[in-house]
């Protein structure tokens, strides 16, 4: 009997390869030096091996059958009730405060029906926006696996741009599809609140973090334990989503790496919080590298996406949704978002953009400057930066420390190392604030914090502790920034694993303190009166 057990099993292990995980040593995006293989491509069927449990059995009936194969039963046929019904919805930023996009999913092109979504006030009239549709097919993809094995139909795309929202107002919407025989589709109901407007003296909740990706909750585990910390992210930041107002995921988003079906597979899994609240993206190495296609590093960490996937499936208020970096407004919040792979270094059109994007705001009505991108420009002694010598990307401070010290950046976040970490205030390497939790008046420099632990496997640290690294953790967690006014900001970091705050600061400061010189801030004064 464990000899047909055996047999069932390996075939069931054959036609069903997903169900395999294989262990890429050293891989994921931790690791600018890593493949980024994508591991179901690295499954190896003939070296499986499978361990039976002693209570199992199989029970065949007939106990012989005929020399030919018969035919014993056929099913019925079975299908969804709508295969082609709107899915996923994604909620964004507009390119202004005022407005909001949802972007989601369907089986329905132009040619069979109007995509739109149908929203107005809670228990108030409702409107109807159009949607515009976006597809692609398996050409747009640079290479393999995604443009052979990893190739999968993602359908169609569709971004509705939902305008003149009354700040913190709360709408209702659903998504449809109007066939052209007079008839609708319609997707569930959702709601979400429209941004306050920019400057506004109120309690504004934000969640950072980095290299989330997806995981299985069926128990089936097709990448060997490769974002085990995914699904407790998703779910600690859901059971607090009354509390959070805008969540941005910076790079390293699915980790599909040329497996295209795992993009629906992701945006199901974030579907509670996107659904409610902006969730904003950057992009990573996992969304954009490879060779020969103008990314900044020549890596094939994407699997042959090369960005599009990350730049049609997500909406993100650029200018040029190639070119991954923008800002955007979140009532005393001002974010510049980098694209780490692009060049960002000076003289590049990227520079010229971070630099207008920091000089813009108003301090007064935005205090709380923030910039991320996903690779580390800033500051880090994960194991691979240290053993370089550089504790970061190399060129990154280099390049951008001078803008981050004039205008006077309260926090950098960072991804692509799976872990957390914190620095003091500081420049060029030196802490310019002795205060460890609680900062007043002026500050003097920008705290570096690492927020690469949303899911994939952790990356180690460096047995060397820089003088700079005031807090390390090597656990799956996120980032908490609560604004309670224009003086006062509370920053948590939070595992994944409990929702506990595990790391903290405050800072408390008035607009004369940010308007205070620093080193390398301000022009040089004159005498004359």
């Amino acid at each position: 009997m464990k000899s047909v057990l055996r047999r069932l099993l390996l075939l069931f292990l054959v036609l069903s390869p997903v169900l395999v995980g294989y262990a890429v040593a050293g891989g994921g995006g931790g690791s600018r030096h890593a493949s980024g293989v994508q591991p179901l491509s690295k499954i190896a069927i003939r070296r499986a091996s499978l361990a039976l449990h002693e209570a199992a059995y199989v029970k065949a009936s007939p106990d012989l059958l005929g020399l030919q194969p018969k035919l014993i039963a056929v099913s019925n046929a079975i299908s969804f009730a709508n295969p082609k019904a709107p899915v996923y919805p994604r909620l964004a930023q507009g390119k202004s405060w005022n407005e909001m996009t949802v972007t989601w999913t369907s089986g329905y092109d132009i040619n069979e029906a109007l995509p739109f979504v149908e929203w107005g006030p809670k228990g108030g009239p409702s409107m109807r926006s159009p949607a515009g549709t976006l597809t692609f097919d398996y050409r747009s993809m640079c290479g393999a696996p995604a443009r052979t094995v990893g190739w999968r139909d993602p359908g169609f795309i569709h971004t509705s741009f939902l305008k003149d929202l009354w700040p913190n107002a709360e709408y209702a919407y659903k998504l449809g599809h109007q066939l052209f025989s007079g008839s609708y589709v319609w997707s569930k109901s959702y709601s979400f609140q429209a941004s306050p407007y920019p400057g506004q003296n109120s309690v504004q909740q934000v969640i950072i973090f980095g290299d989330m990706g997806k995981a299985e909750r069926d128990g089936s585990n097709e990448y060997s334990n490769y974002q085990p910390g995914s699904l407790n992210t998703t779910d600690t930041i859901v059971k607090d989503l009354d509390n959070i107002d805008i969540v941005f995921h910076i790079g390293d988003i699915v980790y599909a790496n040329g497996y295209i079906s795992q993009w629906d597979q992701f945006t199901s899994q974030v579907e509670p919080i996107a659904s409610r609240v902006p969730y904003m993206i950057a992009s990573g190495n996992h969304e954009r590298d490879w060779p020969g296609t103008g990314s900044f590093y020549d890596t094939d960490d994407s699997g042959g996406e090369c960005g599009v996937l990350a730049e049609t499936m997500f909406f993100v208020p650029t200018e040029n949704r190639a070119k991954f970096w923008y800002s955007t407004d979140y009532g005393m919040f001002h974010f510049c978002i980098a694209d780490t792979e692009h060049d960002w270094r000076e003289g590049s059109e990227q520079y010229e953009f971070i630099e207008h994007c920091l000089a813009s705001v108003d301090r007064q009505k935005q205090p709380w400057l923030i910039f991320a991108a996903h690779r580390v420009l800033g500051y880090s002694s994960g194991s691979f930066y240290a053993a370089e010598g550089s504790f970061e990307e190399p060129m990154g401070r280099e390049s951008l420390q001078k803008l981050w010290q004039k205008y006077k950046v309260d926090i950098a976040f960072y991804g692509h190392v799976h872990n957390y970490e914190r620095t003091c205030p500081i420049y060029q390497n030196q802490c310019v604030n002795k205060e460890k939790s609680h900062y007043s008046g002026t500050v003097n420099g920008t705290i570096h914090v690492v927020v690469g632990g949303g899911g994939s496997h952790l990356s180690e640290f460096a047995n060397i502790v820089p003088n700079w690294s005031l807090y390390r953790d090597y656990h799956y967690g996120f980032v908490k920034l609560t604004a309670f006014n224009h003086s006062s900001l509370l920053f948590e970091y939070k595992r994944s694993s409990d929702g506990k705050v595990y790391d903290f600061f405050t800072i408390s400061r008035d607009y004369k303190d940010v308007l205070a010189c620093v080193h390398d801030s301000c022009s040089p004064k004159t005498l004359a009166s």
